[in-house]
């Protein structure tokens, strides 16, 4: 295998590539970067500085991840996605210079295993993105998505449940052998693993 780089994007040689990723036209990636195996980085993306991907992620086009974003394995960033730095965003100081490096602190963005986030949303520094969750196009994530959630709007909600396939789960009723009395539970209707509520997360069972 071997990496495959436009010539038309702008990789430092401080970055490191892993085998099997794709980095396509206009986009950049910047000094000391890491991408994992098998990533693929689309036309006009961004990569900051110091940015961490694991393997097997997608940014899809003119999405801007900026440093020091940190995302785990098979993490999808979907067209036009933002995540921001700065917690409080200024040009210029109180006395009106110019902001430098040493002005300010970066803060993340955190994506765990498997999460998604829809076109055109925008996650606030600093928020985590649990594994395999969700973000809806066009959401404004300012506060922590729980695993596998479904957010969506302005500020972002929790609107659902999604399992690792990306579909909304599936109440679990009377009719199904998984069904407990007194517990809220949930079925996943691609691969039909079966999860359990407890207040503001879900857990896998066994049946």
């Amino acid at each position: 295998m071997s990496v495959r780089i436009a010539d038309s994007a702008d990789v430092s040689q401080e970055a490191v590539i892993g085998d099997g990723s794709s980095i396509w036209h206009l986009a950049q990636v910047r000094e000391h970067a890491v991408l994992g195996r098998d990533c693929v980085v689309g036309r006009g993306a961004y990569i900051g500085e110091g940015v961490v991907m694991g393997d097997r992620c997608k940014v899809q086009n003119y999405a801007l991840v900026y440093e020091p974003a940190r995302l785990a394995d098979g993490v999808f960033i979907g067209p036009a996605v933002t995540l921001t730095n700065d917690h409080f965003p200024r040009a210029v100081n109180p006395d009106g210079t110019l902001k430098s490096a040493s002005d300010w602190q970066p803060v993340g963005v955190t994506v765990q295993e498997g999460a998604a986030i829809g076109a055109r949303a925008v996650c606030v520094a600093p928020v985590t993105i649990g594994a395999w969750a969700s973000v809806a196009a066009g959401a404004v994530v300012t506060r922590d998505v729980p695993p596998h959630a479904l957010v969506a709007g302005v500020p972002a909600r929790r609107i659902g449940w999604v399992g690792r396939a990306g579909q909304p789960l599936v109440a679990v009723t009377g009719a199904d052998p998984a069904y407990r009395q007194g517990t809220v539970r949930w079925r996943c209707p691609v691969t039909s693993t079966v999860f359990e509520e407890l207040e503001n997360t879900i857990r896998e069972v066994s049946i």
